[in-house]
């Protein structure tokens, strides 16, 4: 019965390793991470939209081949 005891001791040492190295690791990403500039804000604005775009335009063709072909849930016009 000991031996169970250790290795549920073992477990949790090592998960809370594992919590450490994790908390270590996000304060060094917000330790160098910086403010992006209105330049650099503004491309990354501009690169999510047209992703979005692009995803409900892919999102519009699907949906309008399912329903002119009357396959799935959706019904023809």
């Amino acid at each position: 019965m000991d031996n169970d005891n250790e290795g549920g001791f073992a477990r949790k040492l090592n998960f809370a390793g594992k919590i450490g190295n994790f908390l270590a690791s996000s304060k060094r990403v917000l330790v160098i991470a910086k403010k992006p500039s209105k330049d650099e804000f503004m491309a990354m604005m501009k690169v999510t939209a047209i992703g979005v775009i692009i995803i409900g335009i892919i999102g519009v063709i699907v949906q309008l081949v399912f329903v002119l072909t009357g396959v799935g849930f959706a019904k023809p016009i």
